[in-house]
């Protein structure tokens, strides 16, 4: 059977060659009669979820193509929704950095209007898309990565018993190896964003960077980049999927499985947003920090605390965050889970089934 033309747009090997739907279940070593609980048994090797039967769709759980297609939703998830943020960014980051001229989010948007002109509101909106997409690449495709190794790790009486430390643990791993990949473009960014008349964007912002600071200074934020987006990360899939579960048990009467893809979807970005009121808090003192250090050439953690105080690093610009993050943490999720609908794989989250453990293994 051929893959329909819709695929088309997106890469074949996002596909597998299998040409029928089918529920994918690892097998037991050694051979065992098929009862009607086959579907919910784990293996302590491996967890296989059941792929949808879409006709000409089937991507493996946990196969390479499953993790190229979690990478690839990860990149539009997070690249386009930043992106299209750029505006709100660019008066946050404004109001950390000057808050005595930008004292609210409404002077602070007729400030840029008079200063800058309406192309002023999106100055800076490449880097962003670059560093948010390699950001979102590795976050997503490494959570679901890292959530099934230590899954496998714990083995599925403790991966159900102990799955918010998991989801904890998946997520703060990925987080680490993304904002490797985001820091340089974030330093850009923000210079470019706070220093009127430093460079027009991202072709010419980053060689004076460079000249400025050095390859060096592009990571200068990096640790509290870090501790801006590892805690915020943690909150953002942890809480998620606990959300996620909370609506399908308590709110929605019909099991996941029978529920259409459009409410699926509308409950990942309503489990989405909600995620992100917690992430915005969680964070803000962090992302205070990065504003400062990458706006002040030289500038420690030190002078940032002493500049901004311990109050201000918790509140200044935090309402206009948490308006920001919850719609784009909530865009986010939507985005994803929509385009692993596309691909034939299911949402993310659900109420998750006791393990049931195969009796007999080698």
């Amino acid at each position: 059977m051929e893959t329909p033309k819709t695929s088309s747009l997106i890469p074949s090997f996002l596909y597998s060659s299998s040409s029928s739907p089918r529920s994918i279940l690892e097998k037991s070593p050694s051979p065992a009669p098929r009862s009607s609980s086959a579907a919910t048994m784990v293996s302590r090797k491996s967890f296989l979820i059941a792929s949808p039967t879409e006709p000409g769709k089937g991507i493996e759980m946990y196969s390479p193509a499953f993790y190229a297609a979690c990478t690839f939703g990860g990149v539009l998830s997070c690249g386009l929704t930043h992106m299209t943020v750029t505006p709100l960014d660019l008066v946050k980051c404004n109001m950390q950095i000057d808050p005595a001229k930008y004292k609210s989010i409404s002077s602070g948007f007729g400030i840029l209007l008079k200063e800058q002109g309406v192309k002023g509101f999106f100055r800076g909106w490449v880097p962003t898309l670059l560093g948010y997409s390699a950001q979102g690449a590795c976050k997503f495709g490494f959570y679901e990565f890292f959530k099934k190794y230590y899954s496998d790790l714990a083995g599925p009486e403790f991966a159900a018993k102990y799955k918010t430390l998991i989801y904890l643990a998946g997520s703060a791993s990925a987080e680490v190896i993304a904002d490797v990949a985001l820091c340089p473009f974030e330093a850009v960014k923000v210079r470019v964003q706070t220093q009127p008349g430093f460079a027009r964007g991202m072709s010419d912002g980053f060689p004076k960077f460079v000249k400025s600071e050095g390859y060096g200074g592009l990571y200068k934020g990096l640790a509290p980049l870090w501790g801006r987006q590892i805690p915020y990360t943690m909150m953002k899939f942890a809480s998620f999927e606990t959300i996620v579960e909370m609506i399908y048990k308590y709110a929605i009467p019909n099991p996941k499985h029978e529920c259409s893809k459009g409410l699926q979807l509308g409950v990942s970005f309503a489990g989405g947003y909600v995620a992100g009121v917690f992430c915005a808090i969680v964070s803000h003192p962090a992302d205070n920090l990065v504003s400062f250090l990458n706006n002040a050439k030289g500038a420690t953690v030190g002078d940032a605390v002493k500049k901004i105080g311990m109050v201000g690093l918790f509140t200044r610009g935090l309402p206009l965050r948490i308006v920001m993050i919850g719609t784009l943490t909530g865009a986010q999720w939507g985005l994803y889970d929509a385009f692993k609908v596309f691909v034939g794989l299911p949402t993310t989250g659900g109420v998750t089934p006791a393990p049931v453990i195969a009796a007999a293994e080698a």
